[in-house]
C-alpha cells in the first residue's frame, strides 16, 4: 500500500534522524528479505549514513566509507514500513533487518513487512543504476508539463494503468491513481492520447496537488501503514473515491461511486467521470442497491 507520499515521509523523517549516524552492525532475520545486489553486509558496518532520498515508492539510503559509497534500496511493497526501534508494531516477528546505528537521533532502523512483498537490496554505484533504471519512470513531482503533454499523446494505455505504471510514471499507487482521476474528472479507462490538451494541463496540475497535499497530511494509513515515527497519515480523511463504493459522489452530481475491477479496483463516478472505453468498465455492483459500504478494497 504504501506509494509516494508514503514514501516521501518516510524519507524525511530518516533523513532528518538518522543521515550522520555510523552502522554498527546489521540484523537479517530472514535470508530471502535480501534479494538483489551484494552478497554481503560486511562492508556497511562502520559506514556513515549520509544520505536518503525517495525514488517512486522506494527509499533509498547512502553508505559511506572513505572515497567509496554503497546504497540499501528499501522497496516497502503491501505492507513493508521502515521504523524506529522506539515505534510499536502489531507484530514484532515480521521484523526482518535492523540497522544498528551510533551517532544519530535513532538507535535503529528496523524493516518490517508482514507479507514480503518488499524487498532490500544491497547495491554499489554501478548496482544502483542499473535498479534505477530497470524499475523507475518520471517522478510525478519533477517531471514537467511538456514531457506530461509528450508522454500521454504518445499512447493509447488508458489513464488508471498509466499512472500507475512504474516503469512510466514511478510512485502513483491505486490509492492515489483514483483521487487524481476524480478529481480530474476522467474515467480511469479513458485513453491517454484522447485527451486534449486543457485536459492533460489540468490532469498534470491536479497529480502534482493531490500528492503534495497527502505528502504535508503524512500519506494515507490505510491497512498498517504509519511512518518510521509511528505516526498515522491523516490524508485518508480527504479521500473522495477510494474504497467507497456505493457513498454519493461527493460533487452533489446524485449519482453513487462505483466500483470496477481490473488488475486493481477502481472507485469513480459514473455521471462525473465519463469517458471509459465502451464495454470496458464491468461494475461489480448495481448503484442503485447499495446499502451498506463494504470493507476496503485494494
Amino acid at each position: 500500500m504504501p506509494e509516494l507520499p508514503e514514501a516521501e515521509v518516510a524519507a524525511r523523517q530518516l533523513r532528518e534522524r538518522v543521515v550522520g549516524a555510523t552502522v554498527q552492525d546489521c540484523w537479517v532475520g530472514r535470508g530471502d528479505i535480501v534479494r538483489e545486489g551484494l552478497s554481503s553486509l560486511e562492508w556497511y558496518r562502520q559506514a556513515q549514513i549520509t544520505g536518503v532520498e525517495r525514488r517512486g515508492k522506494s527509499i533509498i539510503l547512502t553508505f559511506t566509507r572513505g572515497e567509496h559509497a554503497r546504497f540499501l534500496a528499501a522497496e516497502l511493497g503491501m505492507t513493508g514500513l521502515l521504523i524506529f526501534r522506539s515505534t510499536p508494531t502489531k507484530h514484532p516477528q515480521h521484523t526482518h533487518f535492523i540497522l544498528h546505528l551510533d551517532g544519530g537521533a535513532e538507535p535503529e532502523i528496523r524493516y518490517w513487512n508482514p507479507r514480503r512483498f518488499g524487498r532490500l537490496s544491497l547495491l554499489d554505484q554501478a548496482g544502483l543504476d542499473r535498479y534505477t533504471a530497470r524499475r523507475f519512470g518520471y517522478d510525478p513531482l519533477t517531471i514537467s508539463h511538456e514531457e506530461f503533454l509528450r508522454l500521454l499523446g504518445s499512447t493509447r494505455s488508458r489513464l488508471k494503468s498509466l499512472l500507475m505504471h512504474q516503469q512510466v510514471i514511478a510512485g502513483i499507487g491505486n490509492i492515489y491513481a483514483n483521487e487524481i482521476l476524480f478529481r480530474a474528472g476522467l474515467h480511469p479507462d479513458q485513453a491517454a492520447n484522447q485527451l486534449r490538451k486543457k485536459a492533460i494541463a489540468q490532469l498534470y496540475g491536479i497529480m502534482g496537488e493531490v500528492l503534495r497535499e497527502a505528502i504535508a497530511m503524512g500519506g494515507s494509513s490505510v491497512r498498517d501503514y504509519f511512518a518510521p515515527d509511528g505516526t498515522e497519515g491523516q490524508y485518508k480523511r480527504r479521500h473522495l473515491v477510494y474504497a467507497k463504493t456505493g457513498e454519493p459522489c461527493p460533487n452533489g452530481c446524485g449519482a453513487l461511486i462505483r466500483r470496477s475491477v481490473g488488475e486493481r479496483s477502481s472507485f469513480y463516478c459514473p455521471t462525473c467521470q465519463r469517458g471509459g472505453r465502451g464495454g470496458s468498465t464491468k461494475s461489480l455492483e448495481s448503484p442503485l442497491r447499495i446499502s451498506v459500504k463494504p470493507r476496503l478494497q485494494q
